[in-house]
């Protein structure tokens, strides 16, 4: 069914409006349960239609947008248990459209323009939500060639519905029910939050075609979508993304949380981007929570298909599937622009091979802007095989110089020594002097540097000229300047920097031209009484008009303030708090403190009374180079000082870190156990190689010839018994099994040694095993059981040849499943059930 001509659909609600109760209807409106399939235009489009519940129904290899809201305005729409898989570009909208088409497809731009694939095109995805007020239940989005599910903001109405209905103000309304959807197998994204869609017809000021992709829009959800009222989160809860080729989740906007949700096996598996770029942004968050990372899973893929890499990996050294190609970095998870908090998460399996990087954690390569030191991370947990925890790029392959601005200030805060063992420390690149003190401690392998401190960022910006290149400069470190380049979008007639600073120390600022006739200095992140010191070159003769207020988004600043010019450095330091500044022509350093105010409230850049900042006015006759370098050093270095002290590295592992979540699964209504059995050979036995039982991370080891016994409740995954049988009584393991083993239990049983005469085979019968094979002649033996009264799918006998291993084995076990007769196995169905009743409820 379906056409490549506008509204010919296999299913189309058109302008229906309200078709729930509030359209006047008993019943809500739905589709369920149909099968749509090799169409060739969509599977089911809903057009400024209101209401609609589409339930149980499979889009399969299909031609543009599968799920598709068209105008903007289609609000309180359920799509609950849907499959939508293998979608194709399409020719109806730029952003259905591969690179291919977006270059032939001319017919609706202006002129000569040329399409740019990758900005204009190239979005087409399964679930295209183009208003933030519906509801995504247990739906899955695999195999799309750009993304499974995407959130896309129209600034107005678009289409028919373009003028008729008032603003949709879907950038600021809060985000329906987003819950336990999956997406995998995707090109570009498994979940993305972020872009809009060109709203204006093409024209000479802006040749692109109507409805291409546009990056106007930024996700900021408010209270009634009113800015003015308290911003509402927007909570993601059980997301699962794996094999996306770039990216698990790409999210932008604030606040934003994700929860209980699971990556694995993504180029990165999660990153956010903040709701836009200072000043435009007043700041606000994005929290991850109780989540898995994994670098590299046990699921190798196959080759062929969508699967457009494939090679070795980092984990056993098989073959896999790969993410862009063998040289592509990993991530697990991206820090880009901030605040970002990480909370509870696990990592496990990112491991480095000689092609490529492959780490925990890093952050976006070839940044060019800004990055917040108020990004912290908690109570994460790192498993045995992450080789690389954080990762700040090197020159090279895929990360180029690693010289833009965002790369050198790359900086997070380990709140609690979770990442480096130093609790309230910050980790920065290892080249970053504007960040260190003499006690810092470098981590090579990072290529990072750890400093306790405190820290903020300066956002500076000039104007007259505005394409200058700024050097940076602490005054304890002048033979380390940081060069930056600055942002200019070219459309802007200023030139913008934003370092990072450690407080309560001095700066220097030198320009590869003539200094800027007009310069900004704003305070970031800077808390009440917050200060640093500030040098900026200019010619000996420049006369000065410096001022400060707080600058206000929507509203007049705040009175200004005139500063006083002194006539000596001590004159000023003894001035700190006051609005006062002294000129050195000697040097040709304007000197001045910077110091906030005000308080500054939660994740807020500025305090609550506006944006803190100085106003810088020179006059000067025109110089060539404004560089005072080589006379600022050494007239004003300052011995390197420890303002915060290190504090002492903590010593054994953290009881309360990591996900509360065993693993994540395409189950719904399973939580799932991670057992491994890890049973070496007789040469590594020789080499003291372990040989143990782990139960979601806890080891169980097994150090004598014998046979270990692990006893789990099957309803809440905790481990009740642990017993040895040595080979002289091994014997008893039958009458264990039959008498001390309460029902409802998963039984794990790992030997160690050749045992002679082993006879544990009515044993095994007892936990559900089909009647085994002569044992006696095995090497190792690993067996996961049930003791209850089924017998679940999952149960395995693994054994090995004589004097040989079993090597690591690892088994998922479902926890809670109905057979069990747990008191709460059915949690989350109904939790899902009582979902769907909440969404299709009139609002």
């Amino acid at each position: 069914m379906g056409q490549q001509v506008h509204g010919a659909y296999p299913v189309h609600f058109h302008r229906c409006e309200d078709v729930d109760e509030k359209g006047g209807y008993k019943y809500r409106t739905y589709v369920e349960g149909l099968s749509i399939h090799h169409c060739f235009s969509r599977c089911v489009t809903v057009h400024a239609t209101n209401g609609l519940l589409i339930k149980d129904t499979i889009g399969y290899d299909t031609l543009g947008h599968c799920f598709f809201l068209e105008d903007g305005i289609e609000q309180r729409n359920t799509l609950y248990h849907n499959l939508g898989l293998v979608t194709k570009p399409g020719t109806l909208l730029p952003t259905d459209r591969n690179s291919t088409m977006c270059l032939a497809m001319k017919d609706h731009i202006y002129g000569n323009y040329e399409p740019v694939p990758t900005t204009d095109c190239m979005a087409v995805s399964t679930f295209w939500i183009a208003h933030p007020n519906n509801h995504l239940i247990n739906n899955v989005a695999a195999g799309s060639q750009d993304a499974g599910i995407w959130y896309i903001f129209h600034k107005v109405p678009t289409g028919e519905s373009h003028g008729l209905f008032p603003e949709t103000k879907a950038e600021l309304t809060p985000l329906g029910i987003f819950y336990n959807n999956k997406v995998h197998s995707n090109f570009k994204a498994g979940l993305f939050i972020d872009k809009g869609v060109k709203t204006t017809n093409a024209s000479a000021d802006d040749k692109r075609e109507y409805l291409c992709l546009d990056n106007n829009a930024r996700f900021r959800p408010h209270q009634d979508a009113d800015p003015a009222k308290p911003r509402v989160a927007a909570l993601i809860d059980r997301l699962i993304a794996y094999k996306n080729n770039d990216h698990g989740a790409w999210v932008r906007g604030g606040e934003i949380i994700i929860q209980n949700s699971g990556f694995a096996d993504n180029g990165i598996g999660l990153t956010f981007a903040s709701d836009g770029s200072f000043p435009s942004d007043e700041g606000s968050s994005q929290d991850v929570s109780d989540s898995l990372f994994v670098g590299e899973s046990n699921n190798y893929g196959n080759s062929g298909g969508q699967n457009k890499y494939w090679g070795t990996g980092g984990i056993n050294n098989k073959n896999r599937t790969l993410p862009r190609n063998r040289t592509y970095p990993i991530r697990g998870f991206q820090i880009y622009d901030g605040p970002i908090r990480l909370s509870k998460c696990t990592f496990n399996n990112f491991v480095p091979t000689p092609d490529r990087f492959t780490s925990a954690i890093a952050f976006l390569m070839k940044n060019t802007w800004q990055i917040t030191p108020q990004n912290n991370i908690s109570l994460v947990k790192f498993g045995e095989q992450v080789s690389l925890k954080v990762f700040f790029g090197k020159p090279g392959p895929w990360f180029e110089e690693a010289d833009l601005d965002g790369d050198k200030n790359s900086i997070f805060h380990d709140v609690d020594g979770s990442v480096t063992g130093y609790k309230d420390t910050y980790v920065g690149r290892m080249d970053n002097y504007l960040i260190r003190h003499p006690d810092c401690v470098n981590l090579t392998k990072w290529n990072g540097v750890l400093c306790s401190g405190t820290f903020a960022q300066v956002y500076i910006q000039t104007r007259n000229p505005q394409n200058l290149t700024m050097t940076m400069v602490r005054d304890e470190y002048p033979s380390s300047p940081m060069m930056l380049r600055g942002i200019n979008n070219q459309k802007a007639d200023y030139q913008q920097y934003q370092p990072v600073v450690m407080l309560q120390k001095g700066y220097t600022i030198h320009w590869n031209g003539q200094a800027p006739q007009t310069t900004f200095l704003y305070l970031i992140n800077f808390n009440k009484n917050d200060w640093i010191r500030v040098g900026l070159c200019y010619p000996s003769d420049t006369t000065f008009q410096v001022t400060s207020d707080a600058f206000r988004r929507h509203a007049p600043p705040n009175s200004v303030e005139d500063y006083v010019s002194v006539s000596s450095m001590a004159e000023l330091q003894n001035s700190r708090m006051e609005r006062k500044y002294y000129f050195d022509n000697s040097t040709g350093l304007l000197f001045l403190f910077v110091q906030a105010k005000y308080h500054r409230d939660g994740h807020s850049y500025c305090s609550f009374r506006g944006c803190e900042r100085v106003k810088i006015q020179a006059s000067f006759r025109p110089k060539s180079v404004s560089n005072c370098l080589t006379k600022a050093y050494p007239k004003y270095f300052q011995k390197p000082t420890v303002v915060k002290r290190m504090p002492t590295k903590a010593t054994g592992s953290c009881q309360k870190c990591g996900s509360t979540q065993m693993a994540f699964t395409s189950d719904p209504h399973k939580t799932y156990l991670l057992v491994k059995i890890q049973s070496p050979d007789t040469v590594e036995l020789q080499r003291n190689e372990k040989s143990y039982v782990s139960v979601s991370g806890i080891q169980f080891p097994l150090s004598a010839e014998g046979l270990l016994t692990v006893v789990i409740d099957a309803c809440t995954g905790k481990v009740t018994k642990e017993r040895f049988f040595s080979e002289a009584n091994v014997r008893n393991l039958e009458e264990y099994v039959k008498t001390g083993i309460p029902q409802r239990s998963i039984v794990v049983l790992s030997t160690r040694g050749n045992i002679k005469n082993l006879n544990i085979s009515q044993a095994l019968m007892t936990l559900g095993a089909a009647k085994p094979a002569n044992l006696h002649n095995k090497g190792s033996i690993g067996f996961v059981g049930f003791r209850g009264n089924f017998k679940p799918s999952w149960i395995k006998l693994f054994t090995s040849p004589a004097r040989q291993g079993l090597g690591q084995i690892e088994k998922y076990i479902p926890l809670q499943l109905e057979e069990y007769s747990c008191a709460r196995a059915n949690t989350s169905r109904r939790k899902d059930l009582e979902l769907l009743k909440q969404a299709t409820r009139t609002q």
